[in-house]
């Protein structure tokens, strides 16, 4: 059997150049200081993705590493912390924070609508007492996009740290870390960035340095504990040996978003044309706003399962869907259209297959849906 079409919200398709830098030579990375400048060219790479000058680490371990480690490193026991909460990842967010003794405060929004800034102001007006908050720049299960740009400089305001999982949203989504006063912001390489899984990246602000080394009582890791990497440069150390062969093809992959100028246009458009065409088709959306640059939710219709709809997609046009988990599984189908996977022809072929196997189960809605996705891009 040919490999599949991967149209998952990631892992996506990695393309050619990612696969062939990552055959490269590799070296020893602890003991060749070649490395260490290869490794700060790449992180300087990434600064330039972000938006940011903030410190830029690489870690190896896919993004729940970097989520883990920007709480193990933050939270000390005892520390009120905001969990910012309107899907399955921000809800889970907490469970890091109670891990290493957080006293966790939750904001809950409405899990089919993006994070309101507004009701968020009104809470925190009268309660701000917080040391950090935790969100979710796009909700993968939900299809999601929360208003980043308004909530951190809203906690800045009253001197909260942000940490940001934008995981499925750097390199599809627009991103300013700087200018929206993110402190501690996490990428994956799985995503957007369409690399292959295992490696994460942190962009860290001074306030969270400061918070990190200033700390009464020791961080309860090593390899999650972000403050040993502080003066990695100058001492020309790692904490561990570097995935060199990984770290390759991240370069590769974001050298690539680098030179595509219209990467983040891309994405908006044609997430905007699919939208239209499932709506257009007779579907639901799962989110009813907020919706997602980089992957779409839909409800499973009435009269058909989520498996059979996976396993015809797979099995007679072997092309990859994704369902979701927690209080979504068998409700809804997510299709990734994010980095790799965000080109006509990829969600013009998926779109004519979901519609072949809605209509194999007979499942009838209005025209066909991939050509209903033509006329909406």
């Amino acid at each position: 059997m040919n490999k599949p079409l991967i149209m998952t919200p990631g892992p996506t398709e990695v393309h050619e150049d990612v696969r062939i830098a990552m055959a490269q030579d590799i070296t020893n990375p602890d003991l060749d200081l070649t490395f260490y400048e290869y490794y700060k060219e790449i992180s300087c790479k990434l600064k330039k993705l972000l938006n940011t000058d903030n410190d830029v680490l690489i870690l190896n371990g896919e993004g729940i590493l970097g989520l883990e480690a920007a709480c193990a490193s933050l939270i000390e026991p005892g520390d009120r912390v905001l969990c910012i909460d309107n899907g399955i990842f921000g809800k889970g967010f907490g469970d890091f924070c109670e891990m290493y003794g957080a006293e966790v405060v939750y904001f809950k929004g409405d899990y089919r609508k993006a994070i309101d800034a507004g009701e968020l102001k009104s809470f925190l007006e009268n309660d701000n007492n917080f040391k950090l908050a935790t969100l979710v720049h796009c909700e993968t299960p939900s299809g999601i996009t929360n208003p980043v740009d308004e909530i951190c400089p809203l906690l800045k305001k009253y001197g909260i740290i942000s940490i940001v999982d934008s995981v499925s949203a750097i390199g599809g989504e627009p991103i300013e870390v700087d200018q929206w006063q993110m402190d501690l912001v996490i990428g994956g390489s799985q995503k957007c960035i369409s690399a292959p899984p295992g490696l994460c990246f942190v962009s860290i602000s001074q306030s969270a340095w400061d918070i990190m080394i200033d700390r009464n009582t020791p961080i309860r890791s090593f390899y999650s504990n972000l403050a040993i990497w502080k003066n990695w440069y100058e001492e020309k150390w790692f904490p561990y040996t570097q995935p060199i062969s990984y770290i390759y093809g991240l370069d590769c992959a974001v050298d690539r978003i680098l030179k595509d100028k219209s990467s983040i246009y891309r994405h908006k458009r044609i997430a905007e044309g699919f939208r239209k065409a499932i709506l257009d088709y007779g579907l639901e959306l799962y989110p009813m706003d907020g919706h997602s640059n980089t992957v779409t939710t839909i409800l499973v219709p009435n009269g058909v399962e989520y498996s059979q709809i996976y396993n015809h997609m797979l099995n007679e046009y072997n092309i990859l869907i994704a369902g979701a988990f927690d209080f979504l599984k068998n409700k809804v189908i997510r299709i990734g259209h994010m980095g790799e996977n965000c080109y006509e022809e990829k969600i013009y072929i998926t779109l004519k297959a979901l519609d072949a196997t809605f209509k194999n189960f007979g499942i009838e809605l209005n025209g066909e849906l991939h050509k209903h996705f033509v006329n909406a891009i």
